[in-house]
């Protein structure tokens, strides 16, 4: 594993450009980190998670709520991202809130859950608010990293796609 973080924690380097191109074909040739926006109660997850997630996925963690109504007003206020992990079972509320703040508002962002109770049930129901996946904590962290890494250095293309 800490080979792989190696590996990985590479990746997130700027590419090298050719001297001479105009800056807007440059910036394609740097890594920009996955803006993110974490719904999690639990401190010591959400700490794990960002950090992990930070150092092994290009994630940029640009915000962070414990609870639906704080998130929600985030998503109100926030700058532009592209990635969404929500929580279920949160401080008060439920990240299903939170999801169907995110799809009323239609926003781009892709929005994915994290939680313990990764249920048949639970993951028709998000699927229907508009997350693009569900992953259980207990056994799909892997899962996880991999489709941030893929949505940060553009080999996702679509969120159907990431399956």
């Amino acid at each position: 594993a800490h080979e792989r973080g190696i590996m990985r924690r590479s990746c997130a380097l700027p590419r090298a450009h050719p001297p001479g191109l105009p800056s807007t074909i440059a910036r394609a040739f740097a890594v920009i980190p996955l803006r993110t926006f974490i719904v999690e109660d639990n401190p010591l997850i959400y700490d794990h998670l960002a950090t992990t997630l930070q150092e092994l996925a290009g994630v940029e963690v640009i915000g962070h709520a414990r609870d639906e109504a704080h998130a929600v007003q985030w998503l109100r206020q926030a700058q532009p991202f592209e990635l969404m992990i929500v929580d279920i079972y949160l401080l008060s509320g439920s990240g299903l809130g939170v999801l169907k703040a995110a799809q009323d508002a239609r926003l781009s962002a892709r929005r994915v859950v994290l939680t313990n109770r990764a249920t048949p049930d639970i993951r028709q129901r998000c699927a229907q608010l508009g997350a693009d996946r569900v992953f259980d904590k207990s056994c799909e962290l892997e899962e996880l990293i991999s489709y941030c890494e893929r949505i940060a250095d553009g080999s996702a293309t679509a969120p159907g796609g990431l399956h």
